[in-house]
């Protein structure tokens, strides 16, 4: 069968680049939008040139400019959207809106995966303020597009493990703590880490895939289905130190937003979500759903074991 031609949109992001790299090595003929808006951002005209070293096509294109943007989405079958949804970053979640209407327009697109890949925002209506917002904007955009009969796959691919386990999900640091570590709670709450090329992989894997049209595609490898507690003891394991822990009661972790600049106040919300409640790990996927690794048993997904390796 024939490959689809996929067209990336924010490929020199975080994941972007990733799902550019997938995309090639799975076979597809892969075209980046390049925008203007990248101005006099070196580091990200010599990725796209990268890119294009490697066999991908870069097409010029704007948000801001609708022809421009339905001329790129004719090129292809597919289009995967990856801006970025975090508030330390850039948060740009409904610039997508614009890319709904000029894939209506264009009328030839065989799957659409918008932004999302990390918790299911359909089942979020419950989160707190402030950081709902980055669920409450997924699910505009959702609205968008199955009104716009867009076929479509949500990825959900829960925590990435680059800002979940080498700091045994410590908030604001990236590497691991030397001395301490704090447990949310009892620090037994299952949730769900995977590799940033895994998440990519899997998710090029669905574009051509008749089981995931118009379906979440959850990525839940089962041996990174871990509570904090678990990661800590697997870094203590790799590293033959003990650290010292101790634990916060969700009371006083959703107190201590009180203060916090705003995008810090968001990321307190999701850590209490997925800390405290659980909320990747407790419940079934249902009929509308299917998980990764049991569609594709072929990846070999990484494990977080070997992650932590990197930094010891």
């Amino acid at each position: 069968m024939e490959k689809s031609k996929v067209l990336v949109v924010g490929g020199t992001g975080y994941l972007g680049r990733r799902m550019v790299k997938a995309s090639l090595a799975q076979g597809h003929p892969t075209f980046v939008l390049q925008r203007p808006e990248i101005g006099m951002d070196i580091d990200k005209l010599q990725m796209l040139l990268s890119f294009k070293a490697k066999g991908a096509t870069l097409v010029e294109g704007s948000v801001a400019d609708h022809k421009s943007l339905v001329e790129a989405v004719k090129k292809v079958d597919v289009v995967i959207c990856t801006m970025s949804g975090v508030h330390f970053r850039s948060h740009n979640l409904l610039l997508q809106l614009k890319l709904v209407d000029a894939i209506k327009e264009a009328g030839n697109i065989q799957r659409f995966l918008p932004s999302e890949f990390g918790m299911d925002p359909s089942r979020m209506g419950d989160a707190l303020e402030p950081g709902r917002v980055s669920f409450d904007e997924k699910m505009i955009v959702r609205k968008a597009l199955e009104e716009a009969k867009i076929p479509h796959t949500y990825v959900s691919a829960n925590c990435f493990a680059g800002y979940f386990v080498p700091n045994l999900s410590q908030m604001a640091a990236l590497t691991p703590p030397k001395e301490k570590v704090c447990l949310y709670g009892d620090g037994n709450v299952k949730a769900v880490f995977v590799d940033e090329d895994d998440v990519a992989t899997y998710a090029i894997k669905t574009i051509d895939d008749p089981r995931t049209l118009n379906k979440t595609v959850y990525i839940r490898p089962p041996e990174n289905i871990l509570s904090q507690r678990q990661i800590v003891e697997m870094w203590e394991k790799l590293t033959g130190k003990t650290l010292d822990k101790s634990s916060i009661s969700k009371e006083d972790f959703l107190a201590s937003m009180k203060g916090m600049d705003y995008a810090s106040q968001v990321g307190v919300g999701h850590f209490y979500h997925i800390y405290y409640e659980g909320c990747l790990t407790n419940f079934e996927i249902g009929e509308g759903g299917e998980e990764a690794t049991k569609l594709y048993p072929e990846v070999n997904y990484k494990r977080m074991d070997e992650y932590l390796k990197l930094y010891v």
